[in-house]
């Protein structure tokens, strides 16, 4: 390829010390043009961030041992000294990291913050660098930036905190721009909004991005080029479209096949389940449909009614309070057996308090609850504790759930026991739990640190399974999941609830997962819910405005069809903090259709 930028070359990287090297990474090797945006694509452990890293020199010295060459506008960066590395980096390269919250730091402004780098690699005064720094907010769309540029990471969103990642490596004007997962974990439309940010900064600026992600509907919608690594090799690389339809590599196929696109045309019937696939990309395994409906003239599972939960805000003098944060606001909606209601939003619309009021781990400020027609509302200790046992939750972050020091076996016993199974029953029940999830019943001795992300799911899956529920809150329970590992853990979900008879509100912004497991789906919106009904009809013929927005923003894997996504422009959720004496004013629903209700524009 002609007219490089960046040229790595069986690039190597191993972590070890003394005689004891374990290879990460073999022979990598690809090409970034100017002004080209390519995409380092694989799963979690493929070697993608350690390749970025490597091109950076951000790996300890110590404890790793890279060879090959890297070569950034005919420079050997290899050869290069520690100080020499710092004058490129936030200079010449710019990083945008995959969790801005512990890229950033806590004790200092956003304007300090970006304006480091400013004073660093362009000798720019303070002043002067302030003025740059409100300029650079202002370019990505950041609103009241001279209110917020003396604001700290804590006070901002996490698509807010994505843009402050970015104005900082974008503030020296870099010729390449390594984005290592920036949207993962991010909702559709903040994704859609930071996706369009880059790429019109790209354009302004005529700087190369290499991309790093395992969302392939991004890689449709951005790369010129693709780059496919697996077990830290590149098995694959060369236009985007040839990679999507004229793949040859297995794993190549295997990681498209696990991809979900949302279809609109394929809501007459409940879809087949994710497929599974061997290392050779042939089908090992394709569930047969379900039926789109369960029975509605049964007792409700769980039934919400008029969910209310605030959390007062205080001042920090006098205590007093000063407003409150409706983060739920009169939420009505009822699961039957064996069925999958999706809570569909973005982050800070009520979805996780939701599922944590319904658990009483918020204290909501009123409404009804009922598991199976018994009132939760009013329980607490021991009573509470016994209801729990047929009512669990599937946290977002497997890893923060799990306590260290458990092993797995510990981590399985302790729900067990506390619901009064003696220590001997619940030791005998863990090989069966861990082999209803898929996993080996030899790993029970392990920590938590030894296993995979999709392995701990699967464990916190278990954990929940432990008491027997009738009902799993699961929040965000595959969001930040590769995609192939994604697939299993909703197959393992699915295969569950109808082995199991068991009912899911299941808490998500992927869209194209809820389409797989819905039977109804409910939108949320400012902690109210504005349209609910079947997933066919809400997905397949929305209503509400909301709701329209949040599907235009799904990224289509499908490079023929790029650009055809709703640019959609930037929407921060509007604040929920109401006065003291605020009171939510009364809400119609239009009837749709015998279950489909969208709420009323005011």
């Amino acid at each position: 390829m002609t007219n490089k930028l960046l040229s790595v070359v069986d690039v190597s990287v191993s972590f070890g010390s003394g005689q004891k090297w374990k290879p990460v990474t073999s022979d990598v090797s690809f090409d970034i043009g100017h002004g080209e945006t390519v995409a380092i694509v694989g799963e979690s452990g493929s070697g993608k961030s350690v390749t970025a890293l490597s091109i950076m020199r951000l790996l300890p010295e110590r404890t790793t041992r890279i060879s090959g060459r890297v070569e950034f506008d005919g420079r050997d960066l290899t050869a290069y000294s520690s100080a020499q590395m710092r004058d490129v980096r936030g200079n010449e390269i710019g990083m945008i990291f995959q969790e801005p919250m512990t890229s950033l730091n806590p004790t200092m402004s956003i304007g300090d913050q970006i304006g480091e780098v400013l004073v660093r690699h362009r000798g720019l005064s303070r002043a002067r660098a302030r003025k740059d720094v409100l300029e650079l907010l202002a370019r990505v769309k950041i609103p009241a930036a001279e209110r917020r540029i003396d604001e700290y990471p804590h006070n901002f969103s996490g698509g807010m905190r994505q843009r402050v990642m970015i104005a900082m490596a974008l503030a020296c004007k870099p010729k390449l721009l390594i984005a290592d997962e920036p949207t993962t974990a991010l909702d559709v439309t903040i994704q859609n909004q930071i996706l369009q940010l880059i790429k019109e900064l790209q354009e302004e600026e005529k700087m190369a991005v290499m991309f790093i992600t395992h969302d392939m509907g991004v890689v449709a919608e951005t790369a010129d080029r693709t780059v496919v690594m697996y077990n830290g090799r590149v098995v694959e690389r060369g236009e985007t479209s040839r990679i999507f339809f004229q793949s040859e590599e297995p794993y190549t196929k295997r990681l498209l096949a696990a991809v979900a696109p949302l279809d609109a045309s394929r809501f007459k019937n409940r879809p087949v389940r994710y497929a599974e696939y061997g290392s050779d990309g042939s089908i090992s395994r394709l569930e047969e449909e379900q039926a789109d409906t369960v029975d509605g003239t049964s007792t409700p599972a769980l039934s919400v009614e008029n969910l209310t939960t605030r959390f007062v805000i205080r001042d920090k003098l006098f205590k007093r309070a000063v407003g409150k944060v409706h983060a739920v606001e009169n939420v009505t909606f009822s699961i039957q057996p064996g069925e999958t209601l999706s809570l569909v939003g973005e982050s800070g619309c009520g979805k996780s308090t939701t599922g944590r009021s319904i658990l009483q781990l918020v204290k909501p400020v009123s409404g009804t609850i009922r598991l199976f027609g018994r009132d939760l509302s009013n329980l607490s200790g021991a009573d509470l504790r016994a209801e729990r046992q047929s009512l669990q939750m599937v946290f977002q972050d497997p890893f923060a759930s799990l306590n260290p020091r458990f092993t797995i076996e510990d981590a399985l016993v302790e729900p067990m026991r506390c619901a009064g199974v003696d220590t001997v029953t619940a030791l005998s029940k863990v090989p069966e739990l861990l082999t209803l999830v898929g996993l080996n019943p030899e790993m029970a001795n392990r920590y938590p640190h030894e296993f995979s992300g999709g392995q701990r799911q699967r464990i916190c899956i278990a954990r929940a399974l432990s008491v027997s529920p009738k009902v799993i809150v699961a929040d965000e329970a595959v969001s930040a999941l590769d995609v192939s590992v994604k697939a299993q853990i909703v197959n393992l979900l699915l295969d569950l609830q109808q082995r199991l008879g068991l009912s899911y509100l299941f808490i998500s912004h992927d869209m194209t997962v809820v389409e797989r497991v819905s039977h109804r789906v409910a939108v949320m919106y400012l902690g109210e819910i504005v349209e609910i009904g079947p997933r066919a009809e809400v997905l397949g013929n929305p209503r509400h405005p909301y709701t329209r927005r949040l599907l235009s923003a799904v990224p289509i894997a499908d490079p023929s069809r790029r650009g055809q996504r709703a640019a959609g422009g930037f929407h921060e959720i509007k604040n929920p903090i109401r006065d003291v004496d605020y009171v939510s004013p009364p809400r119609e629903y239009q009837q749709v259709s015998d279950t489909h209700y969208v709420m009323a524009e005011s």
